[in-house]
């Protein structure tokens, strides 16, 4: 209820002393209330003034509302009542408005425009990445950059994606030979044996001990155990035990350090892996990865155990071996183009030395035994860490024991 209707003009929120009409101007003079008539004596009966100046509203509801007025207190005028004559309006009265009927649903169904497009559908504020495609060996395989070092995206896919995985995902075969540049390192290494071997035992010493350290680490990594540094260094370990055994008792006792040490670490191994808190699984796959990588790094002590000549014929016939190996050949072409590589370098370097002709059979048992490593390296999709290493050394650790009997009968 307005302040119009609760109280009536004259009287106010405190009682004021009357002031004489004609003092003050009359500020309704002139003025018609909407939509009805009051009366004229209203202009000419005393009404409370305030001593300041007038301060004018905004007008509401379409009639002049009244200043307020703050700070004086009220006086009754019980004479100067208000009055009305036409229409007002009554505040405490609402309407009932009819419910609304629910249109029919045919009515207000959405009717597309004719000749407009569809609107794009909304995107959330936050949209989740899509799952990246898995290539067949189980890694993802994106063309788009993911972070820091990666490549930018190519017309011709995935630059860093390697050649074991290429050929994984295209369905080839497993087998990857390891390329010329392995064969090279495989080559220096035989050479470096043969020129120990010519020098005497202990300049033998040198390239063997890097012989069993890269095949110790390439076994590991051919089996797809990595990082195994434990491992590594318990395998490579094992190979230098055989050495200072084979060095402390001399090489006509050779059989039994090499085989007593293989034993030794084979219980060795069995006791770590015992008490291992790795899974079942997890520990025989250890186990037998570190005996097989120490069996291998021990067995290459045959070098060091077999006669002079013999080693020297050995470690030419294997580098001739793989590299022929390597060239760019039919597959069986490059076999046989490597066997006979080998046979000519044994009698080539068995004329040099004392064994004579007979070094074809050395170097011809040689070559076959290395082209068994650089299948070994081959197979299962190889990386290039395990071209490296294992492709490096297993075709000389494996024609290790051919060095040491064959030498031994025809020396």
């Amino acid at each position: 209820m307005s302040s119009d209707q609760q109280y009536p003009y004259g009287q106010q929120h405190g009682q004021q002393q009357p002031y004489s009409p004609q003092q003050y101007p009359d500020p309704y003079q002139g003025q018609q209330p909407h939509d009805g008539q009051y009366d004229p004596s209203y202009a000419q009966e005393p009404y409370p003034q305030q001593s300041h100046p007038q301060q004018s509203h905004p007008q509401q509801q379409g009639y002049p509302q009244q200043p307020q007025q703050q700070g004086y207190p009220q006086q009754a005028y019980p004479q100067a009542a208000q009055t009305w004559e036409g229409e007002t309006w009554d505040t405490q009265y609402q309407p009932v408005l009819p419910p609304e009927q629910t249109p029919v649903a045919a009515d207000t169904a959405y009717l597309p425009v004719q000749g407009a497009h569809p609107l794009p559908p909304e995107t959330p504020a936050y949209a989740e990445p899509a799952a990246e495609p898995v290539a067949p060996n189980g890694s993802a395989a994106t063309g788009a950059p993911a972070g820091e070092g990666y490549s930018p995206p190519t017309v011709g896919g995935n630059t860093r994606i390697t050649d074991a995985q290429r050929a994984r995902a295209e369905g080839r075969s497993p087998i990857i030979p390891p390329g010329i540049q392995p064969a090279g390192l495989t080559a220096a290494l035989g050479l470096l044996l043969a020129a120990g071997a010519a020098i005497g035992p202990y300049a033998l010493l040198v390239p063997l001990v890097l012989l069993q350290a890269v095949t110790a680490a390439g076994w590991f990594r051919l089996n797809g155990m990595w990082p195994a540094r434990q491992g590594i260094a318990l395998a490579f370990a094992g190979g230098l035990a055989a050495d200072a055994v084979l060095l402390s008792v001399g090489r006509e006792n050779a059989p039994a350090a090499i085989v007593g040490t293989l034993g030794v670490w084979v219980l060795i191994t069995l006791v770590l892996q015992l008490r291992s808190r790795a899974g079942a699984d997890e520990r025989m796959q250890g186990l037998m990865a570190t005996v097989a990588s120490a069996a291998l790094a021990i067995l290459a002590t045959g070098h060091l155990a077999a006669a002079d000549d013999a080693v020297v014929i050995g470690g030419i016939a294997v580098a001739v071996a793989t590299v022929a190996r390597a060239l760019p050949l039919p597959p069986v072409a490059s076999v046989v183009l490597s066997l006979l590589a080998a046979t000519g370098a044994g009698v080539a370097a068995g004329g040099a030395t004392d064994i004579g002709t007979s070094g074809a059979l050395l170097g011809l048992t040689a070559g076959v035994l290395a082209l068994v490593g650089l299948r070994v390296a081959s197979y299962d999709y190889p990386s290039r860490f395990v071209h490296f290493t294992a492709g490096v050394a297993l075709p000389l650790t494996a024609a290790a024991p051919a060095v040491y009997l064959i030498g031994r009968v025809l020396v």
